[in-house]
């Protein structure tokens, strides 16, 4: 077993709860048993006689009599079998719903009809049995597409810890072992590239480390000795060596998949809307069946109870119930797919008609989750930065030499991309990318990565280095005068500033700086607009970057002081709990993220969005994915819930208003006036309500998911 399949089996174990009601259900096994019933129920319904007497047509040939209680009996065993055991399961339970009254209904048509075919009564109904097990084991394949949700979350959680890791021997020899054989103290070599096995600390080594999957936050962090480091992350340019300090169920990994099974097993207790009007019809039919058997006894008629009885059963038979819900979610995800907005849980979109909060991760959600160049400043003639042990030239100073040159902006950028050119890291891709488009296009040579750092290389003959503080702390090198003031403004908007420097012997000349920031979205604003619009009465943004960062990202969305909020320096575990605290006061919640780290607040939320471009965990923590990545899905998403919650309650009101009208009758409260309905026409009225219904459900395909531009 892998490490992997391991940490699933673990969570799979707690995660089982709420699905007790579909305890040994299977979307597969549905599917195949609708499409045998299918095409068992095309030659029963065409050899049914009232059917060819309706289109006017005739079949004859040896043993057509019996195409019926053959295949008839077949769909009924077959098809019908995971409805009778619903049926069984909800008499236990004390909860009658849906599934108990499709099978008493089944099973009345298959008695009957059973009879009819040994001579004893003039009733068939293989057609309706047959019809009514196949579009019921539809809707219930609809239904059962969703329930594999917590196990998808855990397994790719559980993905992100690689299978195996390299443990260091007494010699200091690297071994290949499975990561489940691990334990705490093993020295682990993590190689540039690679995930991280086990939490540990950090004895050798100094890294960029990417913990994006479980902080959310683009920009890698330096880890060096005595740093701690977390399972599941990745060393982006070098080789640590990592002592264990925590396997397991005690890795910070394993906590975030128990938040994520805990948070779904909370949310997914909501009652089917479907599911409760099936109980209070099932009383009804009940009630009504026995009471028509009853009077038309006493009245003398057994023959007359009998077939008013049927009547009944077959009328109040929920097929129109049975494709109110599932027919409405099926065309309903259909047009969201078509605008990029896919829906994991009907209940999730039902829901979400209801929400009055959004809450946005910001990084990878309203930002792009990618750094990029936001401003360039050249330093002026005279910013000289001496090496160790000199003293620094003040600004407005000059120093004598060729040296003392200013450089132009353009300048920084292209050089400062020259020696970034063989780097790897983001922010080295993000300068050569905003350089790409200059004609000035430099080579750099004898590239030099200082790790933690920053780079060096030659351009042109001359040596360059670009990276942070830390390098100028090691060149013992001031930012001048003039690029103070822009340096303190970019830091106050959250950007990572690098310095351009000119190295000569034992000196360090300043010639510039580069600031880069994770791009807002540009369609994040217009989604906050339409927000508004849609009537949301709250926008929260939460972060685990510093306030500033934080509030100078809000401004530029347009986020409203004393309305909205944000969530700023929000640790992992705590945007769960901050979800939570939303919820508590009075707010409906919908969450929209695309890290690890926001899964457990996914699945906590009232309704989960996944930005598409997110983690695999993500995706499958939400109730809802964004596949374009697109955070003006959000209000699609809206729209569409609101449509749908609509056609769901016409299409349940039809099915009310069909039986208030149809059941009397059927039991012939009106058949002293000679008004009466005969089974035949009870199947047509039943199957009218189903015609009425999916018509009606079609309507959804007009939905406008995007606002117009």
């Amino acid at each position: 077993m892998s490490h992997a399949d391991a940490q699933h089996d673990a969570a799979q174990h707690g995660g089982h709860g709420r699905h007790d009601k579909h305890a040994g259900h299977d979307p597969e096994a549905f599917r195949r048993k609708f499409w045998l019933s299918l095409v068992l129920t095309v030659p029963i319904v065409a050899t049914s006689h009232m059917v060819m007497d309706w289109f006017g047509y005739q079949l004859d040939f040896p043993g057509i009599d019996l195409v019926g209680p053959t295949l008839g009996t077949v769909v009924f065993g077959y098809g019908g079998w995971p409805f009778l055991q619903g049926a069984v399961r909800e008499i236990r339970d004390r909860a009658p719903g849906m599934m108990l009254l499709i099978a008493m209904a089944i099973t009345v048509a298959y008695v009957a009809s059973l009879a009819t075919a040994l001579g004893a009564f003039d009733l068939d109904f293989w057609w309706e049995l047959a019809a009514l097990v196949t579009i019921m084991l539809l809707g219930h394949w609809q239904e059962m597409k969703a329930i594999g949700q917590a196990r998808g979350a855990l397994s790719a959680l559980a993905a992100l810890l690689p299978d195996d890791a390299e443990r260091l021997d007494p010699d200091g020899q690297p071994q290949r072992v499975p990561a489940t054989d691990l334990r705490v103290g093993d020295v682990v070599l993590v190689r540039p590239g690679t995930r991280v096995p086990a939490d540990g600390r950090v004895v050798e080594g100094q890294a960029e480390v990417d913990e994006s999957m479980i902080t959310g936050e683009s920009r890698p962090v330096s880890r060096s000795p005595d740093d701690r480091v977390v399972a599941g992350t990745v060393a982006t340019d070098a080789a640590l060596r990592v002592r264990i300090e925590a396997v397991g169920d005690d890795t910070a990994l394993a906590g975030v998949q128990r938040l994520v099974a805990q948070a779904q097993q909370s949310s997914g207790r909501a009652q089917v809307l479907a599911d409760r009007f099936a109980a209070g019809l099932f009383y009804i039919a009940t009630a009504t069946a026995l009471v028509t058997l009853a009077v038309w006894s006493v009245l003398g008629n057994l023959d007359e109870a009998v077939v008013r009885t049927v009547t009944v059963l077959v009328i109040a038979c929920p097929h129109a119930l049975g494709l109110a819900i599932p027919l409405v979610i099926a065309l309903s995800t259909s047009v969201a797919a078509k605008s990029g907005i896919l829906i994991k849980d009907r209940l999730a979109l039902e829901r979400m008609r209801s929400v009055d909060t959004v809450l946005f991760d910001k990084t990878g959600t309203l930002t792009r989750g990618q750094h990029t160049v936001t401003g360039v400043a050249a330093a002026g003639p005279g910013t000289t930065t001496a090496g160790p042990g000199t003293t620094t030239a003040g600004p407005g100073t000059t120093t004598a030499g060729p040296d003392a040159a200013g450089v132009s902006e353009q300048d920084v950028l292209a050089i400062a991309a020259a020696v970034e050119a063989d780097s790897e890291h983001s922010l080295a891709r993000a300068i050569v990318t905003a350089a790409g488009q200059q004609p000035d296009r430099r080579a750099a040579r004898g590239f030099h990565s200082l790790t933690g750092r920053g780079v060096r290389a030659q351009v042109d003959g001359v040596t360059y280095a670009v990276g942070g503080p830390a390098l100028l702390r090691e060149l013992d090198a001031t930012v001048p005068g003039d690029l103070a003031d822009r340096e303190r403004e970019w830091s106050r908007r959250g950007a990572a500033v690098l310095y351009l420097l000119r190295l000569s012997g034992d000196r360090a000349i300043m010639l510039g700086a580069l600031a880069l920031e994770d791009e807002v979205r540009p369609e994040a604003r217009q989604a906050i607009a339409d927000l508004r619009q849609q009537g949301i009465r709250k926008i929260v943004m939460i972060t685990g970057d510093a306030r500033p960062v934080a509030e100078a990202v809000a401004a530029d969305l347009g986020f409203r002081s004393g309305e909205d909020e944000v969530l700023a320096e929000v640790l992992p575990a705590d945007k769960d709990d901050a979800v939570t605290q939303l919820q508590r006061r009075g707010l409906r919640v919908a969450m929209v993220g695309d890290g690890v780290n926001d899964a457990p607040a996914l699945a906590r939320a009232n309704v989960g969005i996944a930005i598409g471009a997110g983690t695999d965990v993500a995706i499958e923590s939400a109730g809802v994915v964004l596949a374009s990545s697109d955070p003006r899905g959000v209000t699609g998403v809206i729209r569409l819930s609101r449509a749908t919650y609509r056609k769901m309650i016409q299409n349940l009101a039809w099915a009310a208003g069909y039986n208030v009208v149809a059941l009397p009758l059927a039991a012939g409260v009106l058949a002293w006036a000679g008004v009466t309905l005969s089974p035949a026409v009870a199947a047509v009225l039943m199957s009218a309500s189903t015609i009425v219904v999916a018509l009606n459900a079609q309507l959804l395909r007009r939905v406008e998911l995007r606002p117009p531009d």
